[in-house]
């Protein structure tokens, strides 16, 4: 594969995101519908998809002390600015928070599922004293695929089943050698959105390890190794920062990240745990770079056959990504990574999603932890062997496995999970 093809992967699949992503883009959804209609609002209509539903319901939003798919959409009619993508809830006031929580308190919102077959659809139906309006977001968190005014299209676009920004061919091409090639000879100066994606993410971590956030999960396992309760090594190293920075980001931290095909918890995941076993060993900056460019590159490999949403918690792809990037830092080799990714294969592969919420930060912890071992592992030459589980002696087709058990074997856990959630 070309240079040219894998930088425009990486540009395309690492986006800055203020706020999880679920919420983020009903928010979209919704200031995209408002922007085509003028008069006051009378009534915002919410359909999701259950992937949407289940990540949605508990997240908190950047700024924000309200939650729900309904304060994300009245949040965005109100206040949102669609040209900003998913940063469309930046800078708001509460001001806006109590103008959206009124609309919802005078009974103007509602929200439910949507019949779709789809796992990724948003439906956001804006109706003012003067007109209504209708906008559609699916398969991606910004594909717009189309809106009404008054019951006429005015805009139909978006590609149907994307799942990720980029093209298939593309994709289909991309291997973990050829990732590795890649990331061993790309100029630096390529290299700048991964630098942006460490800057920012270890930024989010910071704020984790020394605000209140969430369950404060990195936070708590930092002041365990103050306290000589656990050890300061390379795996509570990776655990504290990468799990901190979920803490900050699902309790609605105001700080963006840079997500990862569509995640930015998933962002964090990938870097995080690798940015903190760079600075562990002292390795340079390039180094860092270089290790955390291949983590986004592996993780987006395998995200573009798992899909966006899934019954599979995303992080488990992401603990794949840096597991390989942490043997790169330690002087592994190749065969190595594609050893480390085995090993977190058949480690994390059954974790499910129960929603986006403060306790993603305990996998996003779990996730970087197994991702340390994978990689001491397989520096190790110990490899999960062909004859365990679904494990195949070509890490391709491991990954294939894997992507099928997300796809395919999980619909009905998927839905069974949303019924529990949907029943508190």
């Amino acid at each position: 594969m070309g240079k040219n093809k894998i930088l425009t992967i990486l540009q395309k699949e690492l986006v800055i995101a203020l706020g999880c992503t679920e919420p983020v883009a009903i928010a979209l959804a919704a200031a995209t519908a408002k922007s085509y209609v003028t008069g006051q609002i009378e009534e915002i209509k919410v359909k999701a998809s259950g992937n949407i539903i289940k990540n949605a319901k508990s997240v908190g939003i950047p700024g924000m002390t309200a939650k729900g798919l309904d304060f994300a959409a009245a949040l965005g009619a109100v206040s949102g600015d669609p040209n900003q993508q998913l940063e469309v809830l930046n800078g708001l006031t509460i001001e806006d928070e109590r103008m959206a929580i009124k609309l919802i308190e005078e009974g103007k919102v509602t929200a439910g599922q949507a019949d779709t077959p789809k796992r990724l659809y948003i439906e956001v139906i804006v109706r003012t004293d003067k007109q209504c309006s209708r906008a559609i977001i699916s398969d991606n968190h910004t594909n717009i695929t189309l809106i009404e005014v008054d019951g006429i299209a005015v805009y139909r676009g978006g590609c149907e089943n994307i799942g990720i920004q980029t093209d298939e061919e593309e994709l289909e091409a991309l291997t973990i050698n050829e990732i590795y090639e890649w990331v061993l000879q790309a100029d630096l100066t390529d290299l700048g959105l991964v630098k942006k994606s460490i800057e920012l993410n270890r930024m989010i971590g910071m704020e984790g390890l020394y605000g209140n956030y969430g369950l404060n999960v990195g936070k708590t396992i930092k002041e365990n190794v103050k306290k000589g309760i656990l050890s300061d090594d390379l795996a509570t190293s990776a655990m504290s920062l990468a799990a901190a920075g979920s803490d900050a980001r699902m309790a609605g931290s105001i700080l963006p990240v840079m997500a990862n095909t569509g995640s930015g918890n998933q962002g964090i995941a990938v870097t995080l745990p690798v940015v903190a076993a760079a600075e562990k060993l002292k390795v340079s900056e390039e180094r860092m770079i270089r290790a955390v460019a291949l983590s986004h590159l592996i993780t987006i490999h395998i995200k573009s056959k798992f899909g966006r949403l899934s019954a599979l918690c995303g992080v488990t792809a992401a603990g794949m990504g840096a597991s390989g990037a942490i043997v790169y830092l330690l002087d592994g080799g190749l065969q190595q990574i594609k050893a480390a990714i085995q090993n977190t294969i058949g480690n994390v592969s059954g974790m499910i999603c129960d929603g986006a919420k403060a306790g993603c930060a305990m996998k996003v912890s779990t996730c970087s932890n197994v991702a340390v071992q994978s990689a001491l592992l397989a520096l190790n030459n110990q490899e999960i062997q062909s004859t365990d589980g679904f494990i195949h002696d070509d890490v391709e087709k491991s990954i294939e496995s894997f992507c099928k058990l997300g796809n395919e074997g999980t619909r009905q856990t998927d839905e069974l999970i949303l019924k529990l959630m949907l029943e508190k």
